[in-house]
């Protein structure tokens, strides 16, 4: 089922993104990679799955991913963050409109300061990084589309009780590993 995944296997990810080791304390198996990331799920920093499918997934997959983590989080947001998801959300639908493109790389362009900021940074970074402002990308890993999601969907999770914390967290790491799984399929098929 999973034989399109970009990373077979953990260490085959961290191999094509040594960002990703600035990131996790957890060391790369070769253990396949949505095992290893429910593996991480069960561990002692399950938080490091949020990032291992930040960097796992197809960078518009993960922006997607991204945005409905947040979504699940809506009520804890302002109208500006509410005004940004909309527009993460019709950038995602149709990435090649010369509006959204616009609005997503003036919105990227300003400090990532809520979890939905993190998020518009993160797919504005994809649509256009040379357009982005440079102290914003500079501050980032080389792959500051990855680090973008993983560090909105975290900020996003500090917004939810404690008590919550882990089954939000547990629900978002499932909903990236379907999303994973759907991909693998997709680049199947595309395959034949």
């Amino acid at each position: 089922m999973v034989n399109g995944l970009r990373f077979k296997t953990a260490r085959d990810l961290f191999t094509a993104c040594p960002a990703i080791g600035k990131e996790m304390r957890t060391p790369p198996t070769e253990q396949p990679s949505l095992g290893f990331c429910r593996g991480l799920l069960a561990g002692g920093i399950p938080e490091e799955a949020i990032t291992f499918c930040a960097y796992l997934l197809p960078e518009r997959a993960a922006v997607w991913w991204a945005h409905e983590c947040l979504s699940h989080l809506s009520d804890r947001f302002d109208q500006a963050d509410h005004e940004l998801l909309a527009l993460v959300r019709d950038w995602v639908g149709e990435p090649d409109s010369p509006r959204h493109r616009a609005d997503l790389i003036a919105a990227a362009a300003r400090p990532p300061t809520t979890p939905v900021g993190w998020i518009a940074l993160a797919a504005g970074s994809h649509e256009d990084g040379a357009e982005m402002n440079a102290t914003s990308v500079s501050a980032l890993h080389p792959f500051p589309l990855a680090h973008a999601i993983s560090a909105g969907i975290l900020t996003g999770l500090a917004r939810v009780a404690l008590a919550d914390r882990f089954s939000v967290l547990s629900a978002f790491v499932e909903m990236g590993i379907q999303m994973a799984e759907i991909e693998a399929l997709h680049q199947s098929a595309d395959a034949y």
